[in-house]
């Protein structure tokens, strides 16, 4: 089995192999169609899960080799019931060529497949589609949006699924195959295949929600809290946040185009059952897009509220100084009066002067004090 040529790497990231990055401006020129990985590689090895399942029963692989696999590949291409393959770890360029051309899969699908940077899309060829699209989670430290490259691969009986690393949001999608829950298995007869691969692209698109609320909910943490007590780090937190929902916005604006394509592909492995749903997956993705706008605007104007907060604040402080600067103006007059040095000034000889002079300063201080307030300056 080919396997892909790795550049050499040194010594820090053969200690991780996840920070080990391929991408088209390192590689030497290669005819279209040859399928060089490009991403980062998340696992040490591609990880390989089948489920074959019909309206009676289910029957679940994982971990196996490629080879040990094939009798569950067989029964795909023999059509009696739904078998879903699903590779975790795109990096291993042989495996992926191997199940290529056990499907019959284009060599620009496979290309295709193990380019992270392939934006969102939906291509048909003769006996099967390619469905590329990004699968987006929030971080361990719940900080960052963390996105995936997903493909998927819709044959008459069966679907690929290509993804990075091993966790995905897929386990809802199982867990209906392994209890029979919902219509998943019960309408097998007549939503296949084409129905579980919009299972699992719901599954991406539901994920959507989850974090663009999550999200939502830190930036409307951070809104209330630049009206009360801006901070000096807040404009890094917004900036963050701005870079996480374009990274929405990019992988959700192009999944607009391709689902509405899928709803409107009239190919047979799309049944007219399936097209509904389709529709209604195509009304959640606009909703998406809507809430990532809505945010986005509310993040710009956030950036405005910002700095016109630390400009009040500034404001406040700049006017609390000069108010005490006018109020100690002439008390500093009369101080340099009597502090100059003259001999015939006629109040240094009386008794009295001393505190008269400081009962008028407290006067003057008292007065304008009073008048501060009294105009609400203070």
């Amino acid at each position: 089995m080919a396997r892909l040529r790795q550049q050499a790497h040194s010594p820090r990231d053969r200690a991780n192999p996840r920070r080990r990055r391929r991408s088209r401006a390192s590689s030497s020129f290669q005819q279209p169609g040859t399928p060089i990985f490009i991403g980062d590689q998340r696992l040490e090895n591609a990880i390989l899960d089948i489920i074959v399942y019909g309206s009676e029963s289910s029957q679940e692989t994982r971990g196996l080799p490629l080879q040990e696999c094939l009798p569950c590949l067989d029964l795909a291409d023999a059509g009696e019931s739904v078998t879903w393959v699903n590779v975790n770890g795109i990096h291993d360029v042989g495996l992926i060529e191997a199940l290529g051309e056990h499907f019959g899969l284009h060599p620009m699908t496979i290309e295709d497949i193990v380019n992270t940077a392939q934006r969102p899309k939906w291509e048909v060829f003769s006996n099967y589609g390619m469905l590329a699209l990004k699968m987006l989670d929030m971080d361990a430290n719940k900080e960052s949006v963390r996105i995936e490259h997903v493909s998927l691969i819709l044959g008459p009986s069966w679907v690929i699924s290509f993804l990075e690393d091993q966790g995905d949001v897929f386990e809802s999608v199982r867990q209906a195959i392994r209890t029979n829950a919902g219509r998943i298995r019960r309408i097998i007869r007549r939503m296949g295949a084409d129905y579980l691969m919009f299972c699992l692209v719901d599954a991406v698109v539901d994920h959507y929600f989850l974090v663009v609320e999550h999200i939502g909910d830190k930036v409307e943490l951070l809104d209330d809290r630049l009206l009360v007590d801006p901070r000096q780090d807040d404009i890094q937190v917004l900036h963050r946040h701005k870079r996480d929902l374009l990274s929405l916005r990019r992988a959700v604006w192009p999944l607009r185009e391709v689902l509405s394509s899928v709803s409107k592909d009239e190919s047979p492995l799309l049944r007219t059952e399936t097209k509904v749903f389709w529709r209604d997956l195509y009304d959640h993705c606009i909703q998406v897009i809507d809430i990532v706008e809505t945010a986005r605007d509310t993040l710009a104007s956030m950036h405005d509220t910002y700095l016109s907060s630390i400009s009040n604040r500034m404001n406040e402080v700049m006017k609390v100084l000069t108010i005490f600067s006018t109020i100690f103006m002439p008390i500093t007059f009369i101080a340099g009066v009597y502090g100059m040095n003259f001999q015939y000034m006629p109040e240094l000889a009386w008794k009295p002067a001393y505190f008269i002079t400081l009962a008028v300063m407290a006067l003057i201080a008292i007065s304008m004090a009073l008048y501060f307030r009294h105009r609400r300056w203070i």
